[in-house]
């Protein structure tokens, strides 16, 4: 008789593991351990997010860090169009998903810098890029390039000129009673523009120019409202906005008025009748003349 090992099984392992209910899904589940992304079921079950964004999201968060996320390059990848990923990367955006900023370089390109959180609400700052190893210098080949002729090499562009900056206006002569007046509507602009709160030297220093607008035939209520008009949001630098408006904005100097001579009205000469003009009655040049000869 032969011997009976019960610790063996009795048949093979199926691979399908056999439903517990009567529907629904089966899960067949392996454990990963290279190559796997670990995602919360509060995005793979999200009820407010659109399949097309839990999926963008998915694949953002198994992305390796630097890789190009922007709407070209992911329409370039997948079949749907930029309308619809653009509207995805919204939804995320707009639950905490991912988080997209605009940055300028040092050398003046602007680019879009994406940060993506796998928890939202996270206030972790992402980790900075690995620096790379530095590379093994290569051993020259036999054949080595030629050296560029002089012809052939071009002199380094030209340093950029700085423009200088436009000095501030000044009136032409002297008025106390324009410079009173002018340091008064600096010093209260921030009663009409809370933003244009001015420090005591910003008021001593543009006082000159808003003493030459009054100069010139502006009223200071003129200068408040083209001081104050349409403010920029991001405004940091109240002293500075207000030197460019003040410099560039300047009116033109007021023409001179012409010299009208006065004429002196017709008198009716007592000796003569003769009409003269004088200021006052009396007798005319002549008969001035004559008299002084006969006395």
């Amino acid at each position: 008789m032969a011997l009976q090992h019960p610790s063996a099984p009795s048949r093979a392992a199926s691979p399908v593991p056999r439903p517990t209910a009567r529907s629904g899904v089966v899960h067949v589940n392996i454990r990963h351990t290279t190559r796997y992304t670990v995602v919360g079921n509060h995005l793979a079950q999200h009820r407010e997010l659109s399949l097309l964004a839990i999926g963008l999201a998915v694949h953002i968060q198994s992305l390796p860090m630097g890789a190009l996320v922007g709407i070209k390059f992911l329409s370039a990848r997948f079949p749907e169009s930029e309308h619809r990923i653009a509207g995805a990367l919204r939804e995320l955006e707009a639950h905490g998903y991912l988080k997209r900023t605009r940055e300028r370089l040092p050398g003046g390109k602007v680019v879009t810098r994406t940060v993506s959180y796998n928890q939202p609400g996270s206030t972790v700052t992402p980790a900075p890029r690995p620096p790379r190893a530095p590379e093994r210098p290569q051993k020259p080949t036999q054949a080595l390039p030629p050296k560029p002729t002089p012809e052939a090499t071009q002199p380094p562009a030209p340093a950029p000129t700085p423009v200088p900056r436009e000095p501030l206006p000044e009136p032409r002569t002297p008025a106390p009673e324009h410079h009173r007046t002018a340091a008064a509507l600096l010093a209260e602009l921030h009663r009409h523009a809370p933003r244009l709160l001015l420090a005591e030297r910003d008021v001593r220093h543009l006082t000159p120019a808003v003493a030459a607008w009054l100069e010139r035939g502006a009223t200071p209520d003129a200068v408040r409202r083209t001081l104050t008009a349409r403010l920029p949001d991001d405004l940091k630098h109240p002293a500075g906005l207000l030197a460019h408006r003040l410099t560039a904005l300047l009116p033109p100097q007021l023409p001179a008025l012409p010299v009208v001579t006065r004429r002196e009205p017709l008198q009716n000469c007592e000796g003569c009748d003769r009409a003269f003009r004088a200021p006052a009655p009396g007798r005319c040049r002549d008969c001035r003349t004559d008299h002084r000869k006969a006395a």
